[in-house]
């Protein structure tokens, strides 16, 4: 082979490589030469993909490429990863591909907390030694503090955060979401430690947030009448079990149960929450359906019918659950 041809070969390869690496490098290579790690977050709401993202947040160069790299968004868990805009597509594929560091965990309204303490089992990968822990330490550190005090919400939360740093976090959010309640709390006069218990029964008897005025006017006119408030809810939480069920429901025997969260047995309400209320059920405590009825009921199709007397009562049970 003469030196010319020779020369014209090296420099067809050259080029390709020249043109290999501009490909490569606006395509696959690092936004930036130096830049330090970020958290980069996919919320539980996105739809746009985390390609979409890492383009708007200029993290890649090009989504479509990334979307081939990393064989579709659908391989991508929702919540926040450590990146840097100094990482190619391959390493930041890597780091996606690993799984986040914090994991979104959705707390819904109304669970006592040894039913978070199963989610967070399940979502957070947490061992019986720190669902345990969860349940018998780090919420008993006060008596006004063992239940109802942790804010049902959705959170983002580090995997190798402690059960009590858990805890401290859904106390911190009550707190927050809790302040406006205990002014007006205060103008009422009412403790907020009342607010909250009568809060926490609410949520588990209502059917919806349109039905939670109604039955905390009716709770409050048990109250100030002096009369047992008769609440299922309450009598659930005595007896709820992880193997029989939390919210299991109740026989007649279970109403000689001789507990003070039995609320057919004792007058007033029961010691503590029984629930982790949402701010609906608050609000209905502290402002609820001015009504005359005292007693209600769910029919099968979870509608209210509320009633004055006990005989109206038994008249609502004949015609809309039996």
């Amino acid at each position: 082979m003469n030196i010319f041809k020779l020369a014209k070969i090296l420099g067809f390869v050259l080029l390709l490589l020249i043109v290999g690496f501009f490909v490569y490098s606006n395509l696959f290579g690092a936004p930036q030469k130096e830049a330090e790690p970020e958290r980069f977050i996919i919320s539980l709401a996105s739809d746009s993909g985390a390609a979409e993202q890492l383009k708007s947040e200029g993290f890649i160069k090009n989504s479509q490429i990334f979307s081939w790299v990393i064989g579709g968004n659908e391989n991508i868990q929702k919540g926040a990863y450590k990146i840097s805009k100094s990482m190619n597509a391959w390493e930041i594929k890597r780091v996606l591909q690993e799984g986040p560091y914090m994991k979104w965990v959705v707390i819904p309204e109304g669970l006592r907390k040894e039913e978070m303490a199963e989610i967070f089992a399940k979502e957070l990968g947490w061992d019986n030694e720190k669902v345990n822990s969860f349940i018998t330490k780090d919420t008993t550190l006060s008596s006004d503090y063992t239940e109802g005090v942790y804010f049902p919400d959705t959170y983002l939360i580090p995997l190798d955060e402690s059960s009590l740093q858990v805890a401290d976090r859904l106390r911190s959010r009550f707190e927050e979401k809790f302040a406006p309640y205990l002014e007006e709390s205060l103008k009422q006069n009412i403790r907020w430690f009342t607010l909250l218990r009568i809060a926490s029964i609410v949520q588990r008897e209502a059917a919806g947030k349109d039905d939670m005025p109604l039955i905390a006017g009716i709770l409050w006119n048990r109250l100030l009448s002096d009369m047992k408030i008769d609440i299922d809810a309450s009598l659930q939480y005595a007896k709820g079990t992880a193997e029989n069920g939390w919210w299991a429901p109740i026989t007649p025997a279970d109403k000689q149960l001789d507990s003070h969260f039995n609320t057919y047995k004792y007058k007033g309400l029961p010691p503590s929450p029984i629930s982790n209320p949402g701010s609906s059920a608050i609000e209905a405590v502290l402002f609820p359906e001015e009504t005359d009825c005292i007693y209600y009921l769910h029919d099968n199709n979870r509608q209210i019918h509320c009633s004055k007397t006990y005989e109206e009562h038994q008249q609502n049970i004949e015609i809309y659950l039996k």
